[in-house]
């Protein structure tokens, strides 16, 4: 119902307003993104590069994390030796194991789960880190030095990413068909032969890339939305201070997870 003036109430047009500043406010953080991430890839390549310290993530989000993905691949694996063969011995095709568990872990399981347990152990660590430096002004103190945060908190992390996903993918890879040999072969009986023959005849190198193409992406998107998170902690609105850190952490870590499976789904649909 219009008014006098016949002008629309304001509580008709609330709605529209709400939603129109949450698109305003999403389009500010995706160009923020952006940028953010622009600059950090820029910086990578900056002389002098930053070795020791791209080293010294390596380590951090490498070697530290080769355990974990171990075990989740191996366990992953036996799980998928012992669900795939009850479901194959149905249709007498438990030879098909093998074949059918490497190329779930290459093709898929692989990139995304090596993916969340690096968010998991390391990617919540470096929003945290981030944004208590952020908050404790040490970033500010870094800009008052003409030394550019970005480049010294930020690209060697994206760096050590790029170089480390492949490299854990490859071993969840390899700890998880392990862990189906020993489910299927050891613990079920089928033959240790055909079971690893299927394994080499079914891996092609379309497969093996599509897998490392997705580590990739996975490792730009784990490091550059951590980093941001933690990096702008302090305009925050629904914390500030350790609430805030707590909050940028768990909105890198939910953040990152979601946009791997949509990434995940975009990258399948074009190499398929």
């Amino acid at each position: 119902m219009k008014n006098q003036n016949n002008e629309v109430p304001v509580f008709f047009l609330t709605p529209i307003i709400k939603l129109g500043n949450s698109g305003i406010e999403f389009l500010n953080e995706l160009g923020r993104i952006g940028i953010f991430m622009y600059h950090s890839f820029v910086h990578i390549f900056s002389l002098p590069v930053q070795i020791p310290k791209i080293i010294e993530q390596i380590y951090f989000i490498g070697r530290k994390s080769v355990f974990i993905i171990c075990l989740t691949g191996f366990f992953t694996g036996m799980v998928l030796g012992l669900q795939a063969y009850y479901a194959l011995v149905q249709f007498g095709a438990v030879g098909m194991l093998g074949s059918g568990v490497a190329n779930t872990l290459i093709r898929e399981m692989g990139p995304v789960l090596s993916a969340f347990m690096v968010i998991a152990r390391g990617g919540s660590a470096i929003a945290a880190e981030i944004g208590i430096m952020r908050i404790s002004e040490q970033i500010d103190a870094l800009e008052t030095m003409e030394i550019d945060p970005i480049r010294f908190l930020v690209s060697p992390k994206l760096a050590a990413s790029i170089i480390c996903f492949p490299i854990l993918t490859t071993i969840f890879d390899f700890m998880g068909i392990f862990g189906a040999y020993i489910s299927g072969v050891k613990l079920l009986g089928v033959n240790a032969g055909i079971f690893l023959f299927r394994v080499h005849e079914s891996i092609d190198m379309l497969d093996i890339t599509g897998g490392y193409i997705k580590s990739v992406v996975f490792a730009v998107i784990v490091s550059v939305i951590c980093c941001y998170q933690g990096y702008y902690t302090h305009i925050r609105k629904d914390g500030f201070g350790a609430k805030g850190v707590s909050n940028s952490t768990t909105s890198a870590v939910v953040q990152s997870c979601i946009i791997i499976l949509i990434a995940d789904y975009v990258i399948t649909s074009f190499l398929m």
